[in-house]
């Protein structure tokens, strides 16, 4: 099995509805082809995991280069792994809308995905990158 993890820019502002869609595809594709991972999308930035067989995850995140949603996609680690980060989440995802978040709201985000971080072993090198890119994403606030 193989892991990586990447990040990049949106070009627009992803709504609600919007992401939803994306991620119902995403989740009915990554079922078929066995691929599991998690999604973090704050700040106009993603950083994302993706798990499964190579040449699968390879086809996917060439597509996802492509994509005109985002920008600067930019591949920071990868791995051969032996089992999943995550093997029962066909796509995590964890949202808040910045621009409707109070402190409060924010903080609560930031809590759940350090908790989420820390119960969750990284099983690689690349898990491990993804969880402190993510530590460092949320460090910035977003108001």
């Amino acid at each position: 099995m193989y892991t990586l993890t990447y990040e990049s820019t949106a070009t627009n502002t992803v709504k609600g509805a919007e992401m939803e869609e994306l991620l119902e595809k995403a989740r009915t594709n990554n079922s078929r082809d066995s691929i599991t991972g998690c999604l973090i999308y704050y700040k106009g930035s993603f950083v994302q995991l993706l798990e499964g067989d190579k040449s699968k995850i390879e086809v996917l995140y060439a597509k996802i280069q492509k994509d005109e949603r985002h920008k600067n996609v930019t591949l920071f680690s990868e791995d051969e792994i032996s089992t999943r980060m995550f093997p029962n989440w066909g796509m995590a995802y964890y949202p808040i809308n910045e621009n409707h978040a109070t402190k409060y709201e924010y903080e609560q985000f930031k809590r759940n995905l350090i908790m989420l971080s820390d119960l969750v072993k990284p099983t690689s090198a690349t898990a491990k990158q993804f969880w402190k890119k993510i530590k460092n994403l949320i460090s910035d606030p977003p108001l």
